[in-house]
């Protein structure tokens, strides 16, 4: 399930007529007391970035999306997501309702928006890094401020995340050693100790929130294994400062035996890390009628 920062004015409107795409969008736009789908069709660029808003719909999507492939007899063996996309994953693997999955996405982006206003920072994707690379890079460049690896990618793709004056001093460093980075579309530097003041007010708010058993494996961004209801909220709490296990994730899914990764949201990007993990991973990005459609006709059970 896609994560922020993949989000496009426009994304997925085609798919807003599919009934089960439709269900997802009027319980979000319920829960919410807005017009979700508005979002996506008609929303500004500027607008959709609003991690408020970016957070909501591309989950209304990835949810939507997956609800529909069920219907349609494509039901995942196991689920993944990036970042809030580990939320629509537990939804879609029957762990939290979508109506609680709504309003507690609606709390997060606004616990995390409040966390990046009080301590602003950034996200840079260091490309062809290794992990021990970064680490000793953030070391350097931190300066006593905050600077931390947040996303691992694989791939040689590293993002990290700090002030912004630590992670421009990471980008000349790493540029001056001839490697290339790419600053993100996000709002703060999320998965880092920036997020810490979200922490109580989030587990204060979870404490209320249901969780449920999960009908197929989850598997979670902090630890890079399956999720239980036990564990839900610790491991919701530990997310917002905890770097994004993505590459040990796949890997995990791989040792079970995956047979396709399909991503389900917008802009491709997990599908595309998939494929800088392992080029040989049957891999498809569903994210528009189209797309959708040719996945149902070769995956799809009358």
């Amino acid at each position: 399930a896609s994560g922020q920062g993949a989000q496009k004015p426009g994304m997925g409107a085609d798919m807003l007529d599919i009934p089960e795409v439709a269900s997802v969008f009027a319980c979000a736009s319920d829960v919410l007391g807005r017009d979700v789908a508005a979002l996506v069709r008609d929303a500004s660029p500027e607008e959709l970035n609003d991690t408020r808003n970016a957070q909501i719909a591309i989950a209304a999507l990835s949810v939507g999306m997956g609800r529909a492939l069920e219907a349609r007899g494509i039901v995942p063996d196991a689920l993944l997501g990036f970042s809030l996309g580990q939320i629509s994953a537990m939804v879609l693997g029957g762990m939290l309702v979508e109506e609680d999955a709504f309003a507690l996405i609606a709390e997060r982006s606004r616990l995390m928006g409040e966390a990046a206003d009080a301590n602003p920072g950034v996200m840079s994707a260091l490309l062809k890094i290794t992990l021990p690379e970064a680490e000793v890079l953030c070391a350097q460049c931190a300066e006593g401020e905050v600077l931390v690896p947040a996303n691992l990618n694989g791939g040689g793709q590293i993002v990290v995340a700090g002030t912004p004056a630590a992670v421009a001093r990471a980008e000349e460093a790493w540029a001056a050693s001839k490697g290339r980075f790419s600053r993100l579309a996000t709002s703060g530097a999320f998965h880092s100790p920036l997020m810490v003041p979200a922490q109580e007010p989030f587990a204060d708010y979870l404490a209320q929130v249901e969780f449920r058993e999960p009908v197929v494996p989850v598997i979670g961004n902090v630890h890079a294994a399956p999720l239980d209801a036990a564990g839900a909220r610790d491991e919701l709490v530990a997310h917002l400062v905890s770097p994004v296990q993505f590459e040990a994730s796949v890997a995990k899914l791989q040792e079970a035996g995956a047979k396709i990764f399909a991503e389900v949201g917008f802009g491709g990007v997990l599908a595309n890390l998939v494929k800088r993990i392992d080029r040989s991973a049957p891999r498809a990005a569903i994210q528009d009628r189209p797309s959708f459609d040719a996945f149902v006709e070769e995956f799809g059970k009358e």
